[in-house]
């Protein structure tokens, strides 16, 4: 174990089953799910897409957090900065960092965003044609991804290396990560890693469908409740639903976390990235297979040391089974459970994996895997993804798997510290 290796000391979430970590985290193990009708804009009756994962508004009272107040807001619009901002603030707050001027220059940031704040050109474009007004002032910097790490550096004084980790859906694992390598390489001693995303745009979604890839349901099942749409591994499984949220994980070296008398709740042992250079959106079995192989042998383990796996399973057909016989070429018949987190709150695109990777973290401290819901077998696909409900299992290291657009996977294994 060396000095600069990297510990999590803190993290917060906000996601479809809540705004509040604790809250999201039981309603997880009571197999509760978030997704419901979509409201996010006015559907057109013949709109192909009706359901989603939708975060819960925040109040915008509380003074404790100035980024939420109606007049920061007015400017920046767009939702992936408040969230992005209350689940840093969060983090740094369970983590008891105080970035102090003499530890800014060592602070990094890779918080990130794979669509970033594009309903704000949208909104600008629509007013344009609309009304003939030209956009307003924060218009361009509502839509510029990077803003979002911008933004964080200024809310905590952050001044070391920052950078803005894209890898679709794939982003918030990539983060951590790069955030690791920061501190690895002695660039830093600190890093705001983590993910957000709002995807519940009309074009967005819209596109999505037309690809094929979010939840169209079977002809005569229409109607079925929302809340079973989002199937991972089962044979009925019709593609994702979108969701939005944020994540943020707070990394420190262990030698920070040592002589500033902070409590590391996990360490990142591991790691794997690989690009399939394959296909825009079809997954490839021997780089989805090395990526997690990578991640093992990176934290000095075997197959078989691994106590479960947190899965990418956004319940695509081929996505699905593409996880499954990469999983099977790196465990054999010795597979451990596998949870799959999208069941319960949706795709959050590129925040989907480090919510997941919260999760998975909050799951291997209290010893316990949630459940995998609307689950039914399918015989491609021999698989023990937990559904029968909440399980307790010991983990010592869990592998979670991240695939996004593009080819870019990415794999890690978390050691439970303690």
């Amino acid at each position: 174990m060396g000095e600069k290796d990297a510990v999590i000391v803190g993290f917060d979430a906000i996601s479809p089953l809540g705004s509040d970590l604790d809250t999201q985290w039981q309603r997880a193990l009571e197999g509760k799910s978030g997704i419901g009708p979509l409201t996010r804009f006015p559907l057109a009756p013949d709109f192909p897409v009706s359901i989603a994962g939708q975060v819960p508004d925040i109040d915008q009272k509380n003074k404790k957090y100035p980024f939420l107040t109606p007049r920061h807001q007015a400017a920046w619009s767009s939702p992936v900065f408040k969230y992005s901002m209350l689940s840093v603030a969060r983090a740094l707050d369970r983590s008891r960092i105080e970035i102090t001027p003499d530890i800014a220059p060592r602070v990094a940031v890779t918080y990130s965003s794979a669509i970033g704040g594009l309903n704000a050109v949208l909104t600008a474009d629509r007013r344009l044609q609309a009304e003939n007004k030209l956009p307003l002032p924060y218009t361009n910097p509502n839509a510029c991804i990077n803003m979002v790490g911008g933004k964080i550096a200024i809310q905590t004084g952050a001044q070391g290396p920052i950078t803005t980790t894209i890898t679709a859906c794939a982003t918030g694992l990539t983060s951590i990560i790069i955030g690791a390598m920061f501190l690895a390489q002695g660039r830093a001693d600190v890093v705001i890693c983590g993910a957000v995303d709002f995807a519940l745009v009309e074009p967005i979604v819209a596109g999505f469908y037309t690809m094929n890839g979010v939840y169209n349901p079977k002809e005569g099942r229409e109607n079925d409740p929302p809340q079973t749409a989002s199937r991972p591994f089962s044979p009925d499984r019709r593609g994702f639903v979108i969701s939005e949220g944020a994540g943020a994980l707070i990394l420190t070296t262990r030698a920070f976390a040592r002589s500033h008398g902070l409590q590391a709740e996990a360490e990142l042992a591991g790691w794997g990235m690989t690009s399939d250079a394959h296909h825009f959106v079809a997954p490839h079995l021997p780089t989805v297979t090395r990526c997690m192989e990578d991640a093992i042998i990176d934290a000095g383990l075997a197959p078989n040391d691994i106590d479960a796996v947190n899965a990418h399973a956004a319940s695509t057909r081929v996505g699905d089974k593409v996880e499954y016989d990469a999983l099977q070429a790196v465990f054999g018949n010795n597979l451990p459970p596998v949870s799959a987190n999208k069941s319960l709150i949706g795709h959050a695109m590129g925040a989907s994996s480090v919510i997941e990777t919260i999760f998975a973290l909050h799951g291997m401290q209290d010893g316990i895997l949630p459940p995998t819901i609307n689950y039914s077998p399918d015989p491609e696909i021999e698989i023990d993804c937990v559904a029968e409900g909440k399980r307790a299992v010991d983990q010592e290291f869990i592998l979670k798997n991240s695939f996004g657009f593009g080819g870019c996977n990415a794999c890690a294994v978390f050691r439970k510290i303690g």
